[in-house]
């Protein structure tokens, strides 16, 4: 069975077209834009013209790679910034057009379900012999740090708790450091670790953090933090994936981001240039939450919402 999925993010739109084989997955093709969707949301509370534009040309070309392969079933899934704008309307329209299905504007619930599975259906097998797991020890906390809101998710075979919440690397890079100076002063920093030490007081209060045993890292602003941490040459996802990064690693590649300047992040080998201006404030995120919660290291996952929207579609 042949499928494709398509996440639908405030910075990225990404396409999976995969394969599946007895409760397997493989890639056919895996694609990503950075379209930047979520563009003023925060300040506007809508959808800009030239954002809608650039989403729907990646789109066009993302149909024409899914008529190529012949996948028999397309599933759309749209975040964060399309939830909170006004006209949403449009970018529904927009889609419909496209791929002639609804897009989904998930819930943020709905949105750490899909993480949860996709990050963890590779993360455990289990030994033939022993039936012991083999790998991290679950529960997991699966933190996903989008464009414009995290969500984090405990579970071991399913999701059990969830929490979405307005913390993401390019919302709060607008909100706070758009006039900051480059690199950003120490006061619009300190504002950020605010927004997001208060988003963290919820996820204390409301998802059992405490309970997990391991970390599992989601989406670009992990990634590239990995890709920092092990000091690669060039952007390798097989190398990325399943990466373990240790609290420090994350310390310090936070720290030396931070203290860049617009051109000398975008010189970092690994560097995504739609990342350049937002990757500080994302992985000042990952730095708070292995903070916050203790955590020895974390483990990065290439697998995220895409592979969990192309699974919703096997099932």
């Amino acid at each position: 069975m042949r499928v494709a999925a398509i996440d639908c993010g405030t910075n990225s739109v990404r396409l999976l077209i995969a394969d599946f084989h007895d409760d397997l997955i493989e890639d056919v093709e895996r694609r990503m834009e950075i379209v930047r969707l979520g563009q003023d949301v925060d300040r506007t509370g809508r959808l800009a013209p030239d954002a809608l534009e650039r989403t729907f040309k990646a789109m066009r070309d993302y149909r024409e790679l899914i008529d190529q392969y012949g996948a028999v079933a397309t599933r759309v899934v749209a975040t964060s910034a399309t939830r909170d704008a006004a006209n949403r309307h449009e970018f529904v329209d927009g889609v419909r057009a496209i791929f002639g299905v609804e897009p989904e504007v998930v819930t943020g619930a709905d949105e750490a379900e899909l993480s949860f599975t996709g990050a963890t259906k590779g993360l455990v097998r289990l030994s033939p012999e022993t039936e012991v797991p083999q790998g991290p020890l679950p529960p997991y906390l699966v933190v996903d740090i989008g464009g414009g809101s995290t969500e984090f998710v405990v579970g071991s075979e399913h999701a059990e708790a969830a929490l979405s919440v307005d913390i993401g690397c390019v919302r709060l890079t607008e909100r706070h450091l758009r006039d900051a100076g480059d690199p950003p002063s120490a006061p619009a920093l300190e504002a950020v670790v605010a927004d997001i030490e208060a988003a963290l007081d919820r996820v204390e209060a409301e998802v059992p953090v405490q309970r997990a045993h391991t970390l599992v890292g989601l989406a670009g602003s992990v990634t590239t933090v990995a890709g920092i941490a092990l000091d690669l040459s060039h952007y390798d996802p097989a190398r990325i994936h399943h990466s373990r990064i240790s609290a420090q690693q994350v310390h310090e590649v936070t720290r030396r981001l931070l203290a860049m300047t617009h051109g000398e992040r975008a010189a970092v080998p690994v560097m995504h240039p739609g990342r350049v201006d937002v990757i500080g404030v994302g992985a000042l995120i990952l730095d708070r939450i292995v903070r916050r919660f203790a955590f020895s290291q974390v483990i990065v996952s290439e697998h995220d919402i895409l592979d969990g929207i192309a699974w919703s579609l096997a099932r």
